[in-house]
């Protein structure tokens, strides 16, 4: 009896340790699948993540691949205005450059400030080298080529303000070739148009000059008492004086 006894406690002894260690093995079970779960749990968001970072880095290269594409637009875009200002500069530049010639063409025909024998007055450019080409001719000596040409001005400007000095100077002009009558008719017409020219003294002092050459004495005499009477302070009036004292 005493052995079954012992047999009887040796085999609850391990019955119970077998229980035990069952136990054991069970609960590592569970915590091995707890860890397991665990771990496909974080490589699962593991992957999430990857997923997601693959996801954006690929709208990021889409953005920077549009990003690219609006540079080169604008790129295109900046060539073309860059273009259009280079054209609109260059026509800019040239209307500039014709309205400079068109104001200098318009400025070189617009009338200027001029004093001729005294008198000032305005004149066209055109009209003031005509005049001044004229006068050379007669300064040069060379008076029948002056006298076409102040004709030629008288008929051009009948109402310049050179007219006056025209008509004189042709008239002068007329005495140094001997077209005396030619001459007295340009210098009354010269006093009828400008009585108060201050060549006009002179000027009735040459019709006096012209009437003597013409052997009018008695013309030439009353001339030069007009001369006198009209003009008594001036250079010619005097040389009138002069003449008359020899007229008599």
């Amino acid at each position: 009896m005493r052995m079954n006894a012992w047999r009887q406690a040796a085999l609850a002894a391990f019955v119970l340790c077998a229980s035990a260690g069952a136990q054991a093995a069970l609960f590592e079970d569970d915590e091995a699948r707890r860890a397991i779960l665990d771990l496909r749990q974080r490589v699962e968001a593991v992957r999430q993540q990857a997923e997601a970072g693959a996801q954006e880095n690929a709208q990021l290269r889409r953005s920077l691949v549009e990003l690219q594409q609006q540079i080169d637009g604008l790129r295109g875009d900046l060539a073309r205005m860059t273009g259009q200002n280079e054209q609109l500069t260059r026509t800019l530049t040239e209307m500039q450059q014709r309205q400079s010639d068109i104001d200098n063409k318009l400025k070189q025909n617009e009338p200027t400030q001029v004093s001729v024998d005294g008198r000032e007055f305005s004149a066209d450019p055109k009209e003031k080298a005509d005049f001044d080409a004229a006068l050379g001719v007669f300064r040069a000596g060379q008076f029948a080529q002056a006298q076409t040409a102040f004709a030629d001005f008288v008929k051009r400007y009948p109402r310049s303000g050179y007219a006056p000095s025209a008509l004189y100077w042709l008239g002068n002009a007329q005495y140094a070739t001997r077209n005396y009558t030619e001459a007295v008719a340009n210098f009354r017409s010269m006093l009828s148009t400008a009585p108060d020219h201050p060549k006009a003294p002179e000027a009735v002092l040459s019709i006096a000059n012209c009437q003597i050459e013409l052997k009018d004495t008695r013309a030439a005499r009353r001339t030069l008492e007009d001369l006198v009477k009209a003009y008594p302070q001036s250079e010619a009036a005097q040389a009138g004086r002069e003449r008359l004292s020899r007229l008599r």
